[in-house]
């Protein structure tokens, strides 16, 4: 799960550009919104289609649920193994 999560910190630099930050910045656990990394409804989207391309994962805004998985970095990678799993 680690080298996901690290995966997913790259993907966050690399879809929102933002290449003044390193992987070892961004927490696991902390909030990728608001106080956390301070991500926006704009980043969110990006994000979500990023996650979509590259790991196959269909992706609903509108759901709670999925707010909750784009909580942190962790969650996120909890997420996307999960979908991995159900469709291997």
């Amino acid at each position: 799960m680690e080298e996901l999560s690290l995966e997913i910190k790259q993907m966050i630099i690399d879809t929102l550009n933002l290449e003044e930050m390193s992987v070892d910045e961004i927490e696991t656990d902390a909030p990728l919104f608001g106080d956390g990394l301070g991500l926006d409804s704009i980043d969110a989207l990006e994000l979500g289609l990023a996650v979509k391309n590259r790991y196959g994962v269909m992706l609903s805004a509108e759901s709670e649920e999925m707010r909750q998985h784009f909580f942190s970095v962790a969650t996120l990678a909890v997420f996307i193994n999960a979908q991995r799993l159900k469709s291997a």
